[in-house]
């Protein structure tokens, strides 16, 4: 899909301040934002990221050094027998699926590609296995190419609990994400706020109290735990 498909009327002018705060404020937070998974090339992390798909980045990270080492380029892996894929990548949950994706998508490299990764969205999301987001991670995290907004779980609540989106669709949130932020942002902004997810702004347990972007937040959708009555105990 390209980016124009993609893009949004313009925002409120306070939707775009508020955007542009919590760009500054989880910059000075996380000023130097990496990748949370292993890869050395973009093959490296087409695979992981496909991998990643229902289960952690940690987990991951335990098993592609097995997988590269058995398969470290495109061609060998996808001369692969499915059946040793599936073994390599069985604990990160629905690895059948994903072991036919992965080889299907390092046939794909080398039938369509040269071997090579592509460097644009519109190819990248013909591979099997990969969608807009993984295409957006390889492109911007690889490439640096900004073609859009990462948007995973982490992305996905913590923007709609900020009121830069109202929707729950990934393809709307990162519409209404490329429209409130310059594209100079598309790329550090979603790993900022997958970090900010992971440490702060919780699923179950969001630390409101002790977040930088506390006094600026809506807290959409926030159920906090409200204190304990006075001069009773909580339970514990």
């Amino acid at each position: 899909m390209a980016r124009k498909n993609v893009q949004n009327a313009d925002p409120p002018a306070d939707a775009r301040r508020r955007a542009s705060l919590v760009v500054r404020r989880l910059k000075k937070v996380y000023p130097e934002v990496v990748c949370s998974l292993n890869f050395e090339d973009a093959y490296q992390l087409t695979a992981a990221t496909i991998l990643s798909a229902q289960c952690t980045d940690a987990r991951v990270n335990l098993v592609t050094p097995a997988l590269f080492a058995a398969y470290p380029t495109p061609a060998d892996l996808a001369a692969a027998d499915l059946s040793d894929v599936e073994r390599l990548v069985q604990t990160t949950g629905f690895f059948r699926e994903k072991a036919k994706n992965l080889i299907g998508m390092a046939r794909a490299l080398v039938d369509r590609h040269g071997g090579e990764v592509p460097r644009t969205l519109e190819e990248m999301v013909r591979l099997p296995g990969v969608g807009r987001k993984t295409a957006n991670v390889v492109l911007g995290t690889a490439y640096g190419i900004a073609t859009g907004v990462v948007v995973d779980t982490h992305v996905k609540r913590v923007s709609y609990r900020l009121g830069l989106t109202e929707k729950t669709d990934p393809v709307q949130i990162e519409r209404d994400l490329i429209a409130l932020l310059p594209k100079r942002h598309w790329i550090d902004f979603s790993h900022r706020l997958i970090f900010h997810g992971r440490d702060t702004c919780a699923a179950r347990k969001p630390q409101c109290e002790g977040c930088v972007l506390a006094d600026r937040c809506p807290q959409v959708g926030v159920v906090l735990q409200p204190p304990p009555p006075a001069g009773r105990k909580s339970r514990t």
